[in-house]
């Protein structure tokens, strides 16, 4: 810590224990917009860090505590992953309580995911205003309430309504955790950090099938939500205990207001100097999403490739258990099993991904090779009827290239947009949201029409044409392309 006024600093030092306080230029004394302070030069402080080495900054708490934060905050997109797939199996029992046909039940599933796009684009903003841990304790506590909601449901109206609103609290997870673990982890661990805390909740949208369909087959599928709004809850109690808050402007604004109380002193933050006040904080962060998707070329690429990612996905995750079911005979808890093809797949990616997640281009060739491979072999070897472990070993290679496609796009955005992470994932969430919702709803006409072969070949095909010359793109023109957006404010 240093300072001109050896005074100034004793008064301080018991109040003093996490950014340090730096005199600021004599120019900056008087704040904008308030001329009524007026102060000393060496009576107005600027809190920071206390250097590189501060040990209250977030890079430097110690390692259990921040493993602790990312697997609670991972556990919790674990909860929201498999919120969004788990109905899955329990279809067919749910359209037969509320006598709605298959297309009609189909909603059940896919509105959880359209909201995906919405919520991220709300509570970002409010993250970067009010913190991350209030954001995701609150929208934690709106999603179970709405989720167990939902397990009483005994209309469609009611089904979907609380399927929405409760998908906006479990949006949190994106609007959080990225930004938590950007908080946390310095570079040169984000990606082994990454890798561990992503690899938990994508296994969501496997092991959730796997788990309704038992559910469903042993005591109903209405407690396929109340036994995920019972998890939820117990991490919510573990969070009270060990989520901090890890944003650092929100760190620094709290320790000036308590030198201003110890003290008397107008100690004040960078950000304090340039606020506007609330109503201005919020609407240029509530805008700021909408307007990196607008403005940054480079968002729109990946957006779109995740977008394509995601539709696939859904594809596959909505019509695997149906496949089971009519095709194979098989009962809704055998079908749930199938998904621990994809759980293998996920598991190989997560092991080899995460050893290279610091570079993210190169990890996504890989990715754009298995995908259409393995939606090619599921495909062909479904439709042909063949045993069952073939079709398995499709979707698992299907899995592993997915998992690799999507972490490393989703790394890329982070490096890209450190400064305002949580905007740009909630931007990149937009669109790949609006395709998990819209691909499954045609997902069974597809089939139907043209069968498993032929329909695979397509989203093969297509994938090829869109997903291919991802890597060479941003390899190549990536640079330019983030050079070519718009500065943010």
């Amino acid at each position: 810590m240093s300072s001109q006024d050896e005074k100034n600093e004793k008064e301080a030092a018991d109040v003093l224990a996490a950014p340090s306080a730096v005199l600021p230029p004599i120019s900056d004394v008087k704040q904008e917009g308030n001329p009524a302070v007026e102060v000393e030069a060496a009576d107005s402080l600027l809190v920071t860090w206390d250097g590189d080495a501060d040990p209250h900054h977030p890079f430097n708490w110690p390692r259990r505590r921040k493993w602790a934060i990312t697997i609670l905050l991972s556990n919790g997109w674990l909860v929201t992953l498999m919120s969004g797939a788990m109905l899955a199996p329990s279809l067919h029992a749910i359209a037969r309580d509320f006598g709605t046909a298959e297309a009609e039940t189909q909603i059940f599933l896919s509105i959880f995911i359209l909201a995906f796009a919405f919520g991220p684009m709300v509570l970002s903003p409010f993250a970067k205003v009010f913190g991350r841990r209030p954001v995701w304790m609150l929208s934690s506590c709106f999603y179970i309430l709405w989720n167990t909601v939902a397990g009483f449901s005994r209309t469609p109206g009611l089904m979907i309504a609380s399927r929405v609103l409760s998908c906006i609290g479990a949006s949190a997870e994106f609007a959080v955790t990225q930004p938590v673990l950007s908080d946390c982890w310095i570079p040169d661990e984000r990606g082994k950090s990454y890798a561990i805390a992503t690899f938990i909740p994508l296994l969501g949208p496997a092991i959730g099938p796997i788990i309704g369909g038992a559910v469903t087959q042993s005591i109903g599928w209405r407690w396929t939500f109340w036994i995920l709004s019972i998890y939820d809850a117990t991490l919510v109690i573990i969070g009270i205990f060990i989520l901090s808050e890890t944003y650092e402007p929100i760190l620094v604004s709290r320790q000036a207001s308590k030198l201003r109380k110890g003290t008397g002193k107008p100690y004040f933050t960078d950000a304090d100097r340039e606020s506007k006040g609330l109503a201005v904080k919020l609407s240029r962060s509530l805008t700021r999403p909408l307007r990196l998707l607008l403005t940054q070329p480079i968002l729109q690429v990946v957006a779109i490739f995740l977008a394509y990612n995601v539709g696939m996905l859904y594809i596959v995750l909505s019509t695997f258990a149906t496949l089971w079911i009519q095709r194979y005979a098989q009962t809704e808890s055998q079908s749930g099993f199938h998904y621990i093809a994809l759980v293998i797949g996920y598991t190989i990616a997560a092991q080899v991904g995460g050893k290279v997640m610091d570079l993210p281009v190169p990890l996504m060739v890989p990715g754009a090779v298995l995908i259409p491979l393995g939606l090619l072999y599921y495909g062909w070897t479904a439709e042909r009827h063949t045993h069952w472990i073939v079709p398995d070993i499709g979707i698992g290679i299907f899995g592993c290239g997915i998992i690799l496609n999507t972490q490393a796009m989703q790394a890329y955005v982070i490096e890209a947009f450190r400064k305002y992470v949580a905007s740009a994932s909630a931007a990149a969430q937009f669109l790949r949201s609006i395709a998990g919702f819209a691909f499954p709803i045609f997902a069974p006409i597809m089939y139907r029409t043209l069968g498993y072969g032929w329909g695979n070949s397509i989203l093969a095909l297509t994938f090829v044409v869109i997903g291919w010359p991802a890597p060479f793109l941003l390899w190549r023109y990536g640079g330019r392309l983030r050079a070519m957006g718009k500065p943010q404010w």
